[in-house]
């Protein structure tokens, strides 16, 4: 019987006097990281570039080509990879994306446009799993196109609420892909492009061992998929030109825009108070000026920003004094954006727009009904406010409204939308289909001038004009105010940081959209789609390795 030196080791058995050799270990999951992070370096490196492609596909750069691009270029790293490199190439694709797009937060910190795009980007670690797994499926690009919608509709609802900047659909609002908003809302632009990039990448993948053998008599027919799946995306891409967009009005109404301006940028941008409200007044006065001049047609309404005024009109005499003496001086309604206390909650705040009619004063009035995680309301405040010292400077809670902002300023019938909301497809076509003839976004962006972010919010603008077949006035407090028409193209807009007001003859209507009609269905169908493939597919595998080598080589023969 063999004694224990004479185990044997990885040369052979110890011999007397040699010390013992120490056992194989297998090398830990750091170090295992490590090594297949230097094995795929180069997708990893192509990965993380064409996120930052892709924050170039939205404004203010406004390279939208590039969101297919992206889609095509992660398809393609994934493609036949296990789940967890899938995930790993997603999370990597999706952290340049949006520190790239969310770049505008670092007015208020680049450790908040890190945390942010951290949590963001963690919505991308399922989707390039799944997209793996499904790459394997037959006509894969389908679901990862439903994938990438069913990505952005957690997004769209998770944490608190959701957050949906980045959509692909808010890259392309002025694209061939825009008009299929008016089908099936920003998900259905999201799916057309996700399922071109796809398709590209499917392409790209079988022309690669063609240019190998290219000079076989076998190659020009084996490329004849490869230009039908070309052919097939631009397809997809062209297909927005045969949606009719409706734009024809039912009636009209005469609307300006007021932006009084803000003295300085950034968190600060209040100043003192009745200092933004009296911005408003007096470019409110000055319009006053000109109607009376008879150099401007008297407008049939005027619509403020959001925080136009800063002090609560129904308790401060002299904010109600300044609001009562522009709408006098004009004659006509004034939509006017206010920040308003609760009258049963203490220390709450409502974030209103209010009519206010010469005669009759304050009338209807909507208050915001997703108030900004962390920049109108603080969640879980007694814990973090004792290690986050910054969440001072949101003193009150925003209290959230429940019911959609339809108001009659005047003679119109219209939507208001408070800033944020905007970039959430529930909110918007709740307003819209509670009546709203035309839509107006009441905005501050003064926190974020300059920095990309209004450009971002105006082209959600463009897409729930063409989505909802309804012209959008956005009316900012320093910019960018504007009014798109019904097709989504800008008529107007101001620059940033000046004191402006725009007048225009503003179209009304009363038809609703496909979209409107069928609601969140798509969303909803596509995406469960994607997930039950995913599910499907991940089964399917599972089985293959519970089966061995002989069932995984049945499975791959299918």
């Amino acid at each position: 019987m063999a004694s224990e030196t004479d185990a044997p080791g990885p040369d052979g058995p110890a011999r007397d006097g040699e010390p013992l050799a120490s056992p194989v270990r297998r090398p830990g999951r750091i170090r295992r990281s490590v090594a297949a992070v230097r094995l795929h370096w180069r997708s990893e490196l192509v990965a993380v570039t064409a996120g930052l492609a892709l924050a170039l596909a939205f404004p203010p750069y406004d390279v939208w080509p590039l969101s297919i691009v992206a889609v095509a270029v992660l398809s393609a790293l994934v493609r036949g990879r296990s789940a967890r490199q899938g995930a790993w190439l997603g999370f990597l694709l999706g952290l340049p994306f949006f520190i790239g797009l969310l770049k505008w937060l670092h007015v208020i910190g680049w450790d908040t446009v890190i945390g942010l795009s951290f949590v963001e980007a963690l919505f991308f670690v399922p989707l390039g799993a799944g997209l793996a797994v499904t790459s394997r499926l037959p006509a894969w690009p389908l679901w990862a196109a439903c994938l990438w919608v069913a990505q952005e509709w957690a997004r769209d609802r998770v944490p608190l609420g959701g957050f949906p900047w980045g959509r692909l659909a808010f890259a392309n609002t002025g694209t061939p892909f825009t008009p299929l908003a008016a089908l099936g809302g920003a998900p259905l632009v999201t799916f057309a492009v996700a399922l071109s990039g796809a398709l590209l990448a499917w392409a790209a993948l079988r022309l690669l061992p063609l240019l190998r053998t290219w000079r076989t008599q076998r190659a020009p027919a084996a490329a004849l998929p490869v230009l039908g799946a070309t052919g097939l995306a631009a397809a997809v891409a062209a297909a927005g030109y045969a949606v009719p967009v409706p734009t024809d009005a039912d009636d009209t109404v005469s609307v300006a825009v007021v932006q009084g301006n803000v003295q300085q940028a950034g968190m600060d941008f209040l100043g003192r108070p009745m200092l933004i409200l009296n911005n408003h007044v007096e470019a409110t006065l000055d319009l006053a000026d000109d109607i009376d001049a008879g150099r401007v047609e008297r407008p049939d309404l005027v619509l403020w920003p959001e925080n136009a005024s800063d002090l609560d009109p129904y308790r401060s005499t002299e904010a109600r004094a300044a609001i009562d003496r522009a709408v006098s001086a004009v004659g006509v309604p004034i939509l006017v954006g206010a920040l308003v206390d609760h009258p049963t909650k203490d220390g709450y705040v409502e974030n209103q727009g209010i009519v206010w009619d010469p005669e009759t004063g304050p009338g209807d009035s909507y208050t915001k009904q997703h108030p900004v995680p962390f920049g109108e309301y603080v969640p879980f405040r007694d814990q973090l406010s004792k290690v986050i010292s910054r969440l001072e400077r949101v003193p009150r809670d925003f209290y959230p409204g429940e019911e959609p902002g339809v108001l009659d300023v005047g003679p119109a019938r219209l939507g208001d939308v408070i800033c944020f909301e905007v970039a959430y497809d529930g909110i918007v076509r709740d307003t819209v289909n509670a009546g709203a003839r035309a839509l107006v976004v009441q905005t501050n962006n003064a926190t974020y001038g300059n920095t990309g972010q209004p450009e971002q919010q105006l082209a959600m603008s463009r897409l729930r004009a063409v989505e909802h077949g309804r012209a959008i006035v956005t009316a900012a407090t320093s910019g960018i105010s504007a009014i798109v028409a019904p097709d989504g193209t800008i008529e107007q807009q101001t620059e940033e940081f000046t004191q402006d007001v725009l007048t225009a003859e503003l179209p009304l209507r009363d038809d609703r959209t496909v979209s409107d009609r069928v609601g969140a269905a798509p969303e909803w169908t596509l995406a469960g789609l994607g997930l039950l493939m995913w599910a499907g597919a991940a089964v399917r595998e599972r089985r293959g390795r519970a089966g061995g080598p002989r069932a995984a080589s049945k499975e791959a023969a299918e």
